[in-house]
């Protein structure tokens, strides 16, 4: 007996930098659930806005809001479980209200963007559980800087510090709404022994939805 016909939904969120994707890809691999990428390099005015934000702030969004919303109303199309590199939360709570605090984002432009995105959201379906990833500022910088994005190259600490904080808060809302998983990834240990209890979390999780996880990671 499956959670309602549909597998089950897991969402990664976290700062730039803090390992989304990786941990998104080993989980996919583990699990033997597709995983869908957040949509950076293929992104037409990512390198345009961080070098001016305030000039294509409004377009990075409406795009990542699209290509967010676009990509889970297919997911949700296919039975099986998935894995989603970044919630479409992030992009209204964490990164339009980091924008418009400061001074990258007008009121205009936010009001528009929120009232489009709300009304995206009320059509979709709620994760069945977010993995909240932390890590420190320098830590965060550190892996920008080894991963070598050209469009990253600009990114500040004062910029990672405002989305940090803009988590927090998001983080202390949306406990109310959501089941949330928070999970340290500032040493390296956790690539390894905490991926692993990490999954084992995840399928404990799904089986008590009444959702199949035998994947490749665990034999029926």
């Amino acid at each position: 007996m499956t959670h309602s016909g549909r597998g089950f939904f897991l969402a990664v969120a976290g700062n730039i930098g803090v390992g989304k994707t990786h941990v998104s890809r080993t989980l996919g691999q583990r699990l033997g659930w597709p995983v869908y990428y957040e949509p950076v390099i293929d992104n037409p005015y990512l390198e345009d806005f961080y070098a001016d934000m305030s000039r294509w702030s409004f377009h990075l969004q409406l795009y990542f809001l699209s290509e967010r919303f676009k990509a889970q109303k297919r997911l949700e199309r296919d039975a099986r479980s998935f894995i989603q590199d970044r919630t479409i939360y992030e992009d209204a709570e964490v990164f339009a209200q980091t924008l418009l605090q400061q001074g990258d984002f007008s009121r205009v432009d936010y009001d528009t963007y929120r009232s489009l995105f709300w009304a995206m959201v009320e059509m979709l379906r709620v994760p069945d559980l977010i993995i909240y990833l932390r890590s420190s500022v320098p830590t965060l910088l550190g892996r920008i800087e080894t991963r070598g994005r050209e469009c990253e190259k600009s990114i500040s600490a004062e910029y990672l510090e405002r989305l940090d904080a803009a988590y927090g808060r998001w983080m202390s809302e949306a406990r109310d709404r959501h089941e949330i998983l928070e999970v340290d990834t500032e040493t390296d240990d956790f690539l390894e022994d905490g991926l692993r209890e990490l999954e084992k979390t995840i399928r404990d999780r799904a089986r008590r939805l009444g959702i199949d996880v035998t994947g490749p990671g665990e034999s029926a």
